[in-house]
């Protein structure tokens, strides 16, 4: 039926959204693949997991857009080909916890602005073409704002864990918000607003408008 792609920043509250989006569109449609990226489970993640773990380096720059870029591209061929490919072809529902257009709002930041539009087009060349990944139907962006998305993120990380080289760079994170907004513009993403008044909006909230958008874009 298609796929839809749920994008946001770190500490959105995409998993959770993700999680409900889930539950709900089963109980609508029957079954439906959801899958994540990073696959963290799969040895294709490998680079993906040494990149954020600062062994490249500390600072999300370190490692220039086109090389982590291609970290993550290699990662999702595998997940289509080993995972879900095979049901896509036969029509179940993919939801996608994040896609190809996750380097569309954390590598363009890598970028200078006057290059964007020719990243762009590199990135989608390089995972829709020439490594043959389907492009998503939909793409929902949670859009909370990245004040908000740390105290989430710190709330998150109190019990125990640390926070990557993405997450720990506050003006990285700002400058993806403001990447995901031009690239969001120009694809016509659905912007899902998150908080209102510096407040995370209710996850039920949230996951009516989601689920909405959601449907809509599998023709229900």
């Amino acid at each position: 039926m298609g796929l839809v792609v749920l994008e946001g920043l770190d500490g959105s509250g995409k998993g959770t959204q993700a999680g409900l989006l889930l539950s709900s569109l089963k109980k609508r449609l029957g079954p439906v693949r959801k899958v994540d990226f990073p696959d963290y489970d799969s040895p294709s993640s490998a680079l993906v997991k040494m990149y954020l773990g600062g062994q490249f380096g500390t600072d999300p720059g370190d490692v220039n857009a086109y090389a982590a870029s291609t970290f993550y591209a290699v990662d999702r061929f595998a997940s289509f080909h080993r995972v879900w490919g095979e049901d896509y072809k036969k029509g179940v529902p993919i939801l996608a916890d994040r896609y190809v257009t996750s380097n569309l709002i954390y590598q363009l930041t890598k970028v200078p602005r006057a290059g964007w539009e020719d990243f762009i087009a590199w990135a989608e060349d390089l995972e829709y073409g020439k490594l043959g990944l389907p492009r998503p139907d939909r793409v929902l962006y949670l859009d909370m704002p990245v004040e908000v998305s740390q105290r989430l993120l710190s709330q998150r990380y109190r019990a125990g864990g640390h926070k990557d080289i993405h997450e720990s760079h506050l003006e990285f994170l700002r400058a993806c918000a403001r990447s995901a907004r031009f690239v969001g513009e120009r694809q016509g993403w659905e912007i899902i607003p998150c908080a209102e008044n510096g407040e995370p909006l209710p996850v039920e909230d949230i996951h009516e408008k989601v689920r909405t958008k959601a449907l809509e874009a599998l023709g229900m």
